[in-house]
């Protein structure tokens, strides 16, 4: 239940890090256009049948918990109006099917970071974006998957910390405060550390990747790929 790699054996494992990111865009830009329930049902199998390939299920989708909050309360805000009629239920309606588009694009990022250990994941932006930018987005993609796991930890345990000592009766603001303050002091701390661990080992811009080649079972994800993107672009017009 973390947002890392997990080793594993899967058809998503055995995949081209390249096949991945293209059925990602094309998800995703399909689950744009087709922002209805009937395009999003069918969208939700696709998304449930991705993340099973990974060896997935949704204790991995609960690690994006943090971003739920924000898709339940954004049809309410959206239909609540400061005069009559008071509420709107086709806008609550419109913003409740963009709220789940984003939930089911979560899933398949969800089976992409289960699937791809971080270095596939440089090496393949790197080789598919020439030059220095993909250098740069190769290092920050890097950086940010390995990052995100251990500010997650790091909040956890200061939310920990503060149960212990009590503060759960504290006002919620206060808690929320002291959770942060903790967290970005420890955030600022590990990027100190990063920044002196890069230098001390040299850190290089292009450093040897491992080696990345198509499978057979790549043809399908492909294929599968600019099939969603061809779906998105007769949807958008």
């Amino acid at each position: 239940m973390t947002l890392s790699y997990a080793p594993g054996d899967s058809l998503a494992h055995r995949l081209d890090p390249r096949s991945k990111l293209l059925v990602q865009a094309g998800f995703a830009a399909a689950a744009y256009a087709y922002t209805t329930p009937r395009g999003l049902a069918a969208l939700t199998l696709l998304a449930a049948g991705w993340l099973r390939l990974a060896g997935g299920g949704p204790r991995d989708v609960w690690a994006y918990r943090f971003a739920l909050p924000f898709l339940l309360v954004a049809p309410v805000v959206a239909g609540a109006t400061l005069g009559d009629p008071w509420f709107r239920p086709e806008r609550a309606a419109t913003t409740g099917l963009a709220s789940y588009r984003v939930l089911l694009i979560l899933v398949v990022a969800a089976g992409y970071v289960r699937s791809t250990p971080v270095r596939e994941s440089r090496a393949a932006i790197q080789r598919t974006v020439p030059g220095r930018p993909g250098q740069f987005l190769g290092v920050g993609v890097a950086l940010v998957f390995r990052f995100l796991p251990l500010l997650k930890r790091d909040l956890l345990t200061a939310r920990e910390a503060v149960r212990a000592r009590g503060g759960d009766a504290l006002p919620v603001r206060e808690r929320m405060r002291l959770v942060a303050v903790a967290g970005i002091d420890r955030a600022f701390g590990r990027a100190e550390r990063l920044g002196t661990a890069l230098n001390a080992r040299c850190f290089a811009w292009n450093p040897t990747l491992p080696p990345l080649a198509f499978g057979r079972a790549d043809a399908v994800a492909l294929a599968g790929g600019c099939a969603l993107l061809a779906a998105a672009l007769v949807g958008a017009r």
